[in-house]
């Protein structure tokens, strides 16, 4: 019996990585009866029958897993968004930032086309980069044809992690990826006029190295609602709102219209960005708003 790492999944087969060698390894028919899953990034115990293939025999715990894309072990989400073409997103970046925090996973922005972009814009963009920054997320803006510098700024962050880019199509994921590690030669098309968004698709999850650590090359994050995260588990995936809320005077505080909320006061003062607070209420109002779970 020998332990190792699932890299890649496909067509029923789990290709596991051990001391530098990868094996083709299908799971055990017990696994179906027991509902499990294994999951790119699981670690695994496997046993070869022959030199061509072997089997996938126990999965160990998780620290965390994401459905869509199906991977387990992730330490970092590379949130991708577009300065232009898509055009600059608060909202969808701060949904996504909520739905990883909701998994106990680092985020990390890398915002491209910076280039694309006037002066002027750039400059609210930057302003907007310094908020994120302020709360403690790590903020990379650039370039379409991402520079050596900046290229050896962003191989810093995948070192020792296994990492997951997220972001909407046509904001450069691909092409971040390619320029990162240019054997990779990730598919990538140009963007759709009619449609504002990328053609880009990978068919399965697959862990290459990067930076010496692990990336997922995946479709990225196609759920982007919030079903499984309930009305009082929101304010803990804004980390500037989490931090003021001990300070509330009601406990269960939703700093919405409670009296004596610390958070609004927070915002009132501008400690916290009006901004992210809005976003905060949107969500509020969306969880609410979705149909009751039977």
């Amino acid at each position: 019996m020998a332990e190792g790492r699932i890299v890649k999944a496909i067509s029923g087969f789990y290709y596991v990585k051990s001391d530098g060698e990868v094996h083709q390894c299908r799971g055990r028919g017990v696994f179906r009866k027991q509902k499990i899953t294994p999951l790119v990034g699981d670690f695994v115990e496997y046993d070869i029958n022959t030199p061509d293939e072997g089997y996938v025999t126990d999965v160990k715990p998780r620290k965390n897993e994401l459905i869509r894309p199906p991977i387990a072990n992730i330490d970092q989400a590379v949130i991708v968004s577009s300065a232009a073409k898509p055009d600059f997103n608060p909202l969808l970046l701060d949904r996504f930032l909520v739905l990883i925090e909701s998994k106990g996973i680092r985020p990390i922005i890398f915002i491209t086309k910076k280039d694309l972009v006037p002066d002027s814009q750039l400059e609210k963009i930057k302003k907007i980069r310094e908020i994120y920054r302020e709360i403690g997320y790590p903020v990379e803006l650039i370039s379409t044809k991402s520079e050596a510098n900046e290229v050896n700024k962003l191989e810093g962050y995948f070192s020792d992690k296994v990492s997951v880019f997220a972001g909407q199509s046509g904001v450069g994921k691909s092409s971040l990826l390619n320029a990162i590690n240019p054997s990779l030669e990730l598919k990538t098309d140009d963007i759709s006029k009619s449609l504002g968004r990328g053609k880009h698709t990978t068919r399965h999850v697959e862990l290459i190295e990067m930076g010496g650590g692990l990336v997922a090359d995946t479709p990225g994050f196609s759920a982007l609602d919030f079903n499984e995260l309930e009305a009082s588990e929101l304010g803990d995936c804004f980390p500037e709102i989490e931090e003021r809320s001990i300070d509330c005077k009601f406990r269960g505080c939703l700093h919405n219209k409670e009296p004596k909320c610390a958070v609004k006061e927070a915002v009132a003062s501008g400690e916290i960005t009006e901004l992210r607070y809005e976003h905060y209420l949107s969500f509020l109002d969306e969880i609410y708003s979705r149909k009751p779970r039977y």
